[in-house]
């Protein structure tokens, strides 16, 4: 397994109890590997809700750590969002991060991600 990076979708499926993210969330805590997700992502899904509780999992195990948004990260996205002609901090995060650890993103919007990147390697989920 590659690492990889989550976004907003990938962490719905996970609280609607999709079975590829069920698996995925498994092999997480199995292989010790680490996933990623930017903090905009967890504040854009967290509820609080015992619905969620494949995520709280993964997020207190320490198997997907948040990225935070930082100044420095902050400049960097806004900079993507200029070059890319798009307005989504978060996508941009999600995106930016996966550039970073050379990860594949597990997304609901390959399209919104390949705008800000045509070269991410996206699973759709």
């Amino acid at each position: 397994m590659t690492t990889v990076v989550l976004d907003a979708g990938a962490m719905i499926a996970l609280e609607r109890r999709d079975t590829r993210m069920l698996a995925l969330a498994d092999e997480l805590h199995q292989a010790r590997r680490i996933g990623y997700v930017p903090a905009g992502v967890v504040a854009q899904t967290w509820r609080g809700s015992a619905r969620q509780h494949a995520t709280v999992r993964l997020l207190r195990a320490g198997a997907v750590r948040v990225d935070p948004l930082s100044e420095d990260v902050a400049y960097r996205l806004g900079l993507l969002l200029a070059r890319s002609d798009t307005s989504d901090v978060i996508d941009a995060h999600v995106a930016l991060l996966a550039r970073r650890l050379q990860a594949t993103v597990l997304t609901s919007d390959p399209d919104d991600l390949t705008a800000l990147d045509p070269t991410l390697t996206l699973v759709t989920v």
